[in-house]
């Protein structure tokens, strides 16, 4: 029996074992690569940037999955609130399904261990879960006066005698809404908030919806999207180069630039920040936290598990045509 007759007759529970450990080992083991920024994340980064600092614009987090997609969209809410938090902009979370309250939760709760004087109903509000019977009407309301529409937050407290409510009332100043979906659940802000009042909308979406969302992002529906684990990892990146950079003339982070995207290398392992002064640029390596860098940690196994089926699939293919008998071979 040849190489490729072996091949062909190999157990498939070593191949499952194989690509198991493909997705465990730098998972474990993590590894540096380098990620490179997509237009659909970086005019999605610009856009929540462009809001920072400002009392009258504020952000609206949509969740709208469950813990089965927690893998892809985890990572980008996560980055996202902490973008926000970093850069002093106003954010507002809101969900129509029960499974998705602790989440939102979850998600809150990690995202502002780093920032611990951001103070609910000041620089954020959890609007918390809402029966999807209510999803048209706050749409709707929400055009007209946000307060109103929601009346209450997760915590009880009225929406109305908050202070991260001073300079919001509708769409014009909630201008932005991001929707983490692993369904269709995005096209109904489209419909409404979009269409209706001209609200800024966007994506944060599985991998294997993204290709139903492109249409309205090549339309200018949506003004940013973000895809899988590789849309995560690149906004990761975004916030680590630009919002989380701080130096003597940037405190608050540096101004956007393409340039600075394409030249910087943020390993996923340490930062590296240089800090401009009269004295010379210091470079130094500050460690990043592990829930700074999931995305990036999860696209390096994806990325080898999915190169090792690659392999199998060619040498499957090359074991087939190789052992395969000639016509008139056949008995």
């Amino acid at each position: 029996m040849n190489i490729f007759q072996r091949m062909q007759n190999i157990d498939r529970r070593w191949i499952y074992l194989v690509v198991a450990l493909c997705i465990i080992i730098p998972l474990l083991i993590p590894f540096n690569s380098k990620t490179y920024v997509t237009d659909p994340s970086s005019n999605l980064y610009q856009k929540i940037d462009s809001f920072a600092g400002k009392e009258d614009k504020a952000v609206l987090l949509s969740f709208s999955h469950d813990a089965s997609t927690m893998a892809e969209l985890f990572p980008m809410e996560v980055s996202i609130l902490r973008h926000c938090f970093e850069r002093n902009i106003k954010v507002f979370t809101i969900c129509f399904s029960p499974p998705s309250a602790p989440l939102m939760a979850y998600a809150l709760n990690v995202a502002k261990e780093d920032y611990p004087n951001s103070q609910s109903g000041v620089d954020y509000c959890n609007f918390g879960y809402k029966p999807y019977g209510l999803f048209l009407p706050i749409v709707l309301g929400m055009g007209d006066d946000v307060a109103e529409a929601v009346q209450t937050d997760a915590d009880g407290r009225k929406i109305k005698n908050l202070e991260i409510m001073n300079g919001i009332r509708n769409y014009d100043d909630l201008n932005l809404i991001v929707d983490f979906a692993a369904s269709a659940a995005v096209f109904s802000w489209i419909t409404y908030a979009r269409v209706r009042f001209g609200a800024n909308v966007a994506a944060g979406v599985t991998a294997v919806m993204a290709a139903d969302n492109y249409p309205y992002l090549q339309s200018g529906q949506l003004v940013g999207m973000l895809s899988g684990l590789k849309g995560a990892a690149e906004y990761e990146k975004l916030v680590d180069v630009f919002a989380a950079y701080e130096d003597a003339d940037n405190p608050n982070g540096r101004k956007y630039s393409p340039e600075v995207i394409k030249d910087t290398w943020v390993p996923i392992m340490s930062k590296k920040i240089s800090y401009d002064s009269s004295q010379g640029n210091i470079d130094t390596d500050v460690p990043l936290p592990y829930k700074f860098k999931m995305a990036r940690i999860g696209m390096n196994a994806q990325s080898i598990a999915h190169i090792m089926i690659i392999v199998f699939i060619i040498l499957g293919n090359i074991g087939y045509f190789t052992t395969r008998k000639k016509p008139d071979e056949t008995i």
